[in-house]
């Protein structure tokens, strides 16, 4: 019997060995990762939306390429290479489990957004439209396997500023199995031939945070000069099928199948998948055996 015993313990304190080891090498593996990205400062421009960003200190910039790794190699997201870029709080490493957030940038060229509909749109039946969608697509995203959303309510609700084009709004987010509500913070600055969308995905108890953080975001964008919403011209430029409305609603992304195209249905689970990109450096176990996932 005490061989027994002393045999388990044996094996026990083996176990433990091998996964403070394994540990060791699989933040070793996710240092490498971060420490192979080019963080950019200062005034950067994104050509592929005539915009540019003037970053304060507050802020980093990763490019297309970069933004697309992280995204995809580090936090498990499909591949999507409408990702234009990626902001990162100067505070918050990638690595901070607890801390990390991020604000991702794409562009839309679908055309000139008519806001003439801002000072009357319902928010609030718009959010229940959203909510009855989130959960008609239920069956769909758990094929495709993805977890199921459940959009709680408003954040912060919908705010137009008619001087700037730039609409702004947050939603908090349910996915099933997570430990944790998601706040997604959506900001969309309307330019002459389309706009330029900021997500910034964070959990919910970082949402004081991320509000006092994200005007900033909004003073950083601007279209070039002749590509500004005020430059529009209603007989050669193209208008967008779609308005205000549309753009809170997420309709856009619908196109692709509904929530198909929004980053932020996988982003809620970036720390979950932090911890699977730890397990495939070490050999890809586990990860998609996790009952929480």
């Amino acid at each position: 019997m005490k061989t027994l015993v002393r045999l388990a313990a044996a094996i026990a304190l083996l176990c433990c060995l091998t996964a403070g080891a394994q540990e060791g090498d699989e933040k070793a593996a996710v240092q490498k990762f971060v420490d192979s990205l080019h963080f950019r400062s200062g005034t950067v421009a994104i050509d592929a939306a005539h915009a540019t960003l003037n970053l304060t200190s507050e802020f980093r910039f990763l490019d297309a390429h970069d933004a697309q790794r992280v995204l995809h190699d580090l936090w498990g997201n499909p591949p999507d290479s409408d990702v234009l870029g990626m902001l990162i709080p100067a505070g918050a490493a990638l690595t901070d489990e607890k801390n990390s957030w991020v604000v991702v940038i794409s562009y839309s060229d679908d055309g000139h957004v008519s806001d003439s509909e801002a000072s009357t749109l319902d928010y609030d039946k718009l959010l229940r439209d959203m909510q009855r969608d989130a959960l008609d697509s239920k069956a769909e995203r758990e094929q495709q396997g993805y977890p199921a959303i459940e959009i709680v309510g408003w954040a912060a609700p919908p705010h137009y500023d008619a001087a700037s084009n730039k609409l702004y709004w947050a939603r908090e987010l349910n996915f099933a199995g997570a430990r944790e509500h998601t706040l997604n913070y959506d900001i969309r600055v309307l330019g002459r031939g389309g706009y330029l969308s900021f997500n910034a995905v964070a959990d919910m108890h970082q949402l004081a945070m991320v509000k006092e953080r994200m005007p900033q975001v909004l003073d950083m964008a601007e279209f070039d000069a002749g590509q500004r919403y005020a430059d529009f011209n209603s007989s050669t430029d193209k208008i967008a099928a779609y308005g205000i409305g549309a753009l809170v609603a997420g309709a856009i992304a619908a196109k692709a199948g509904l929530f198909a195209k929004l980053l932020v249905l996988l982003f809620a689970f970036k720390k979950v998948v932090i911890v699977g990109f730890l397990a495939v450096a070490a050999a890809v176990r586990k990860f998609f055996k996790r009952g929480e996932r």
